[in-house]
């Protein structure tokens, strides 16, 4: 039982180190998309959920064409079949 609230504590805290890495990403005028939109912070955790029918998100880094530099972080859904 320790264990495997140990193991939720350190899932739960990689969880919000990578959304907090998204909202610096965003602060920094990259823009961050989720099924094609914009949705407020609060839905970012929905790209962790693995959904009944075993679709999970995948990332997409996508970069300026001329600069190269980030301009875009794209979340999709794909399906493990």
């Amino acid at each position: 039982m320790k264990k495997e609230d140990a193991r939720e504590r350190e899932k739960s805290s990689k969880k919000d180190q990578y959304l907090e890495g998204l909202k610096r990403y965003r602060e920094q005028g990259i823009t961050i998309l989720i099924d094609g939109e914009e949705l407020p912070e609060e839905d970012w955790s929905k790209i962790f959920e693995v959904r009944e029918d075993d679709c999970v998100y995948m990332a997409d880094y996508i970069p300026d064409e001329k600069t190269g530099k980030l301009q875009e972080i794209r979340f999709d859904k794909i399906y493990n079949r």
